[in-house]
């Protein structure tokens, strides 16, 4: 009946529900059920036309000539479908929620919980799945990015986290905060920021970046800080409230791996009772566990590196879905290192805050929110600019802070796919003499390849024109001729898309790290042919701080994150290595938008 528009919408509806509700994988039968029905479509459409205009071509019984057109425009629509920016998914996942509702309808006992991401107070047991909210929390103008830190606790149960004692509040005179959190040796940089908080968000405490030490507010504001945990209440009139805007003046530091390195292993007693607290119960494997992965380390800042390091190169994966809660006899920790190895920042940090406390590394778990969304930047316009930062509730974030005598507490990000944005010095010129040394040949390896493809193209013309001396008609000669130097053209013009297609078909079946370098090297040579070159006297680093910075994303630092790791650290991981796969395909489509 010519009418199959309801069948192909029913057909994917089927489809997307399979891929959605169970383990089946739909993305191949999406694509070719996407072709069959626009070739379908076509026909039906086209024949309608004809009987509708009483149109008959004799010729349609024995050829099917016609039917060329509409399957090179279906494939032509297919390939700018799949070559096409893509939005990251827009709406939540509902599986998890409509497990749970079926767990509590049914009465069962779940393996896991839902939850909506955002910050609480309430941290005692831990695990179960979240489901993603974007709703803003604040905006910050902020010349760099860093973590929000909110507070700290200490003690640790098996099952979540909770405070060793009660909150004892000190009022800060002037809005001058003295929160003792790393000393006065670490150096330092002055900054400042203003944060403002959007919508009916309700934080009765101060959201602050590392090294704060001032805070203005509108209003006549009282701030109280416990020292212990590091909250910063605010109260307006003796009563709890929740600013909608202040700002911040704070040192930001900067530490220095050398002095890391050399600190003491001797810990003030009182530092060392507090933050080296396990539960009596604690499972025997998880410290034997720590003990293996630091057993060629002779400092406290490289075993705690080798910690932190370890999940990125065992097989974890960070996952917000189906996460299961401990049984009542089993431990938070020890049921992620050996048995679900899948969470997020909840299960790296406390593994990892567990893991130092049993070589006796006084360690605390860190609560607040990520950098968030750059939506805005270069406000001011001067050396005095901004970036604008919007910090959703899916940015609220828990972390890791280490102990170091005579130092302080030094952050670390144990989390898969986030990045520590706390600033370590080393020294960056023998850094960057190393860097040029090893990446210089990898760069013209490129160039090469690109050269041979271009001579191969031309071969052909040559061959051609050789072999067709003998023709007469050297009118298709020279006809033959054009077209081959019009191709030829065009692949010299294409060759840089061409190129990062050919890597996007070898980065499907390898992830190794051979073929990770080509694609970071290729990428560097685009964006020098894009009119953004990497300067001579800039590293790695900064230039993927400008990059990002250019196209409103953190891709470019998170790549070239995993390649200093996996150049100088010798850190190769396969399942990292897919998920930044996706990564270097997004920032290729924005280069060559």
């Amino acid at each position: 009946m010519k009418r199959i528009f309801v069948f192909i919408l029913f057909t994917i509806i089927y489809l997307t529900v399979l891929d959605t509700f169970t383990v089946y994988d739909a993305d191949g039968a999406i694509v070719r059920t996407f072709i069959i029905s626009f070739v379908s479509l076509g026909m039906a459409n086209l024949f309608k036309e004809v009987d509708r205009e009483s149109i008959r071509f004799a010729w349609t019984k024995n050829s099917w000539i016609w039917i060329f057109p509409l399957i090179a425009v279906v494939f032509f629509s297919t390939l700018i479908g799949y070559a096409a920016p893509k939005y990251d998914p827009q709406w939540p996942d509902p599986v998890p929620f409509l497990k749970s509702a079926a767990e509590q309808a049914g009465g069962g006992e779940g393996g896991s919980s839902v939850r909506r991401v955002g910050y609480g107070e309430d941290d005692s047991r831990l695990g179960g799945s979240f489901v993603q909210d974007y709703t803003p929390v604040f905006q910050a103008a902020v010349k760099d990015e860093h973590y929000w830190r909110i507070e700290t606790k200490d003690v640790y149960t098996g099952k979540g986290w909770e405070r060793s004692a009660e909150p004892n509040y000190e009022t800060q005179v002037n809005g001058y905060i003295a929160l003792d959190t790393f000393s006065d040796n670490v150096k330092t940089e002055k900054h400042d920021t203003v944060v403002e908080f959007q919508g009916n968000t309700m934080i009765e405490k101060l959201v602050y970046p590392y090294g704060i030490s001032q805070v203005e507010a509108g209003e006549a504001t009282a701030f109280l800080l416990d020292q212990n945990s590091g909250e910063i209440r605010t109260r307006v009139n003796n009563v709890d409230r929740s600013l909608a805007e202040y700002s911040i003046t704070y040192d930001m530091p900067s530490f220095a791996i050398d002095e890391l390195r050399k600190a003491s292993l001797e810990d003030p007693t009182a530092i060392n009772d507090q933050y080296t607290q396990l539960p009596e119960n604690l499972p025997a494997r998880i410290g034997e566990l720590a003990k293996e992965i630091t057993s060629s380390d002779n400092n406290r800042y490289d075993r705690v590196r080798a910690i932190e390091n370890y999940f990125g190169q065992n097989g974890f994966q960070y996952q917000t879905s189906d996460v299961p809660i401990p049984k009542e006899n089993q431990d938070y920790v020890d049921q992620f290192l050996f048995e679900s190895k899948a969470g997020y920042c909840d299960n790296y940090s406390t593994s990892m805050v567990v893991m130092l406390r049993t070589l006796d590394i006084p360690a605390r778990w860190v609560k607040g929110f990520t950098s968030g969304e750059k939506i805005a930047d270069n406000i001011g316009g001067t050396d005095e600019s901004y970036d604008v930062y919007e910090v959703t509730n899916a940015n609220a974030h828990s972390w890791v802070e280490a102990y170091f005598p005579g130092i302080g507490w030094v952050p670390f990000e144990p989390t898969q796919g986030f990045s520590n944005l706390t600033d370590f010095e080393i020294n960056l010129e023998n850094l960057e003499e190393q860097d040029d040394t090893l990446q210089a040949p990898e760069q013209e390896k490129p160039e090469k390849e690109l050269k041979q493809e271009e001579e191969k193209d031309t071969a052909p013309a040559a061959e051609n024109n050789t072999t067709m001396k003998l023709d007469i008609n050297w009118g298709y000669v020279a006809i033959g001729i054009g077209i081959i130097m019009i191709l030829a053209f065009l692949l010299y013009r294409k060759r840089y898309q061409l190129r990062a297609m050919m890597l996007s078909v070898k980065f499907r079946s390898k992830h190794d790290a051979k073929t990770y370098q080509e694609a970071y090297h290729y990428l560097l040579k685009l964006l020098s042919y894009s009119g953004l070159p990497r300067s001579s006297n800039q590293t790695l680093r900064e230039y993927a701080k400008r990059i990002d910075s250019r196209y409103s994303s953190d891709e470019m630092g998170q790549l070239t994150d995993y390649y200093e790791r996996m150049l100088y650290n010798n850190e190769i991981n396969e399942t990292e290595t897919k998920k930044l796969t996706q990564l270097w395909k997004n920032l290729i489509k924005r280069i060559m938008a």
